[in-house]
């Protein structure tokens, strides 16, 4: 008698060890590249005593495979860019509504769902980026003034196939309205120097060679081709300083509503939200923090203060759909 339960004591340890060791490891699928997520997560790790397991993929892939695993996923978060997949994980049903007050404290509203299913942690800007050596620039304004007459074969933009401007453009709706963002898409169309580009940093090399005089880029990659080569003739512009300002994204979060850590989960995405990290997090893409009570990078700070839109970044999602048909139909490839 005394073996058996020398036995089911030991085994009760033994499973009691797994299911502590199961309780202090978090999975993420991110689509954010493991360079810039890995010091991070083993920071959190080193200093909460939590595993952070990761799998990088795109972002439409992790979606469909959390959609796929259903009540069996392992992932416990949804790390990914741009709120316009944000909103469709959303909208899928795989993510769940978060109460936490630090989150809201740390991290201004129109940077998060407003049913906080999600939650930004870096912003992005998309902004103007020109060829100084061929535009002044008191010549710039806004992204509908790109439509313009005196823009003729100077633009040059990145396919509309990627959701960083699909984004822009379902703002651009949510702010002007439909039929005015048609005009400014097809303006930029006929102003096209060049087709569109595969990315935004082939975009930017473009101009700095004159191919074109002026595109809309995201501000970090920017960031990244001039520490690479700081003579070159580009500078970044803020648009619509004059009107609802420059448009904003974010990378961002939420908890799968499958997790069986969603505690654990929401601390995670809490301390995300902090000074620390939001310094490391933003400054590993050379971004802007959520979180207003930390400076960015010096680097970036040195572009200067801007305003931007502070439009709820939903509808980056919600209008995503109309965008997109929108930017076909006026034939932005």
């Amino acid at each position: 008698m005394k073996k058996i339960i020398l036995t089911v004591s030991m085994l009760l340890i033994v499973f009691s060890s797994w299911a502590i060791a199961a309780q202090e490891e978090l999975v993420v699928y991110s689509a954010r590249k493991e360079h810039l997520i890995k010091d991070l997560f083993e920071k959190y790790e080193k200093e909460q005593g939590v595993k952070i397991k990761y799998i990088t993929g795109k972002a439409a892939v992790l979606l469909q495979r959390i959609l796929s695993e259903g009540k069996n996923t392992s992932a416990d978060i949804l790390l990914t860019v741009d709120a316009g997949n944000l909103w469709h994980a959303a909208q899928k049903k795989v993510l769940s509504p978060v109460k936490s007050q630090i989150l809201n404290h740390n991290i201004p509203a129109h940077y998060k769902d407003p049913e906080n299913r999600w939650f930004g942690l870096s912003v992005r800007a998309r902004t103007i980026v020109y060829n100084t050596d061929k535009v002044k620039k008191e010549d710039l304004s806004s992204y509908e003034a790109l439509a313009g007459d005196e823009w003729k074969d100077r633009l040059l933009l990145r396919t509309s196939k990627k959701v960083y401007n699909q984004s822009l453009v379902a703002m651009l709706i949510a702010t002007l309205g439909e039929d005015k963002t048609r005009s400014i898409v097809s303006g930029w169309v006929n102003n096209l120097a060049a087709p569109p580009y595969s990315s935004d940093t082939k975009a930017l090399e473009a101009i700095a060679v004159g191919q074109g005089d002026v595109g809309i880029v995201n501000t970090y990659y920017y960031a990244r081709l001039m520490k690479k080569n700081p003579n070159l003739p580009l500078e970044i512009f803020w648009a619509d300083q004059a009107g609802k300002g420059v448009h904003v994204n974010v990378s961002g979060a939420g908890v799968i509503k499958h997790s069986q850590k969603i505690g654990q989960a929401v601390k995670f995405l809490e301390w995300l939200s902090e000074k620390e990290a939001q310094k490391i997090f933003a400054d590993a893409n050379m971004e802007f923090p959520v979180n207003e009570a930390v400076a960015p990078h010096d680097y970036v700070r040195g572009w200067g203060k801007f305003k931007e839109s502070t439009m709820n970044l939903a509808k980056a999602g919600e209008l995503q759909a109309r965008a997109i048909k929108l930017m076909d139909m006026e034939g932005y490839k």
